[in-house]
C-alpha cells in the first residue's frame, strides 16, 4: 500500500476466503469497476493470479488475488508489489508463497485455457512490474507486445481485470471484466490514466494489481502499462499504473531465460 490511506494498492488480503481460492470464491463480485464482461475467447493473454498461505510478521498467513497478462510462452508480467516478503517488500528468485496462474480463461467456472504454477519472479530495475516464470509453457495464446515508446496524453486504453466491482466485495472476480480509458499524465516511470467508457468512472478496483493496460492499434495490442495503485474504486480520479517501455530491454532479456 502506498500513499495515504485513500490510496490503495490493487491487491489486499482475503483471509475469509483463502480456503476456497483454489476452486470457488466466494460470491462473484466483477472486476474493473463499472466495466464489461468479456466473451470466452477474447483477451486470451489475461492472467489470473490466486495467492496461497502468503506469510505475516507473527508467523499466520493469508491468501491473495492479482491480475496479470502473457508476454511469451513461459512468463507473465504483473504488479512488482504483488510478491513481497511478511513485511510486504517485494522480492524476487523463488516464488515466495504458493501462486497459480490462470490463462486464456474468461470465465473461471469454465475449463478453457490452462493453469499453472508460479515458479520464480524477476522485480524490475525501476516502477512497480515483476516478471513472473510459470512452471510450464503456454503455446496456444497469443501474448501481448510490449510498447516500445510512452503513451500520449490522451491516448485511449483498454484494461482487463479479475477485480471487485467494488470495495466491499467480499473477494475478486470469477469473471474477466474490461474497460477503456484515456492517458491523463506521463511521468519518467508512471503513466496516469482515468475512465474513459463505459463510464468516466470505469476504473481498476482491489485485485486488479498487474493488470495490462494496451492499446489497440489493430489485431495485435501493445501493452503500455501495469496496474499499481489507486482511489477506493469505483472513482473518477486519475489511477497510477507502471510504463513498460522504458523496461523493454529488460523484459526483452528475461523472457529469453
Amino acid at each position: 500500500m502506498t500513499g495515504p490511506l485513500s490510496r490503495l494498492a490493487r491487491s489486499i488480503a482475503f483471509t475469509a476466503v483463502v480456503a476456497a481460492a483454489a476452486t470457488s470464491l466466494a460470491t462473484p463480485a466483477g472486476a474493473v469497476a463499472n466495466g464489461g464482461p468479456v466473451p470466452e475467447g477474447r483477451y486470451r493473454f489475461a492472467v489470473q493470479l490466486t495467492m496461497t498461505g502468503i506469510p505475516k510478521p507473527g508467523g499466520t498467513g493469508y491468501g491473495s488475488a492479482c491480475s496479470a497478462a502473457l508476454l511469451s510462452p513461459w512468463w507473465i508480467i504483473t504488479a512488482g508489489h504483488c510478491f513481497h516478503d511478511p513485511r510486504r517488500n517485494p522480492v524476487s528468485g523463488a516464488v515466495p508463497y504458493e501462486t497459480t496462474a490462470t490463462i486464456g480463461r474468461a470465465d473461471l467456472s469454465h475449463r478453457t485455457g490452462h493453469v499453472a504454477k508460479v515458479v520464480s519472479v524477476r522485480q524490475a530495475p525501476s516502477g512497480d512490474i515483476a516478471l513472473a516464470k510459470l512452471d510450464r509453457p503456454v503455446h496456444d495464446v497469443v501474448p501481448l507486445r510490449v510498447a516500445e515508446k510512452a503513451p500520449r496524453t490522451g491516448a485511449v486504453l483498454r484494461i482487463t481485470g479479475w477485480g471487485k466491482l467494488a470495495a466491499a466485495d467480499p473477494a475478486p472476480s470469477r469473471q474477466l471484466r474490461t474497460g477503456q480509458v484515456r492517458v491523463s499524465s506521463v511521468a519518467p516511470v508512471t503513466v496516469g490514466v482515468k475512465g474513459y467508457r463505459p463510464a468516466l468512472d470505469t476504473s481498476a478496483c482491489e485485485y486488479d494489481s498487474g493488470a495490462p493496460y494496451f492499446a489497440e492499434p489493430g489485431r495485435s495490442p501493445v501493452l503500455v502499462s501495469v496496474e499499481s495503485t489507486g482511489a477506493s474504486c469505483p472513482h473518477d480520479q486519475e489511477e497510477t499504473t507502471t510504463r513498460v517501455d522504458p523496461l523493454h530491454d529488460w523484459i526483452r532479456e528475461t523472457l529469453l531465460t
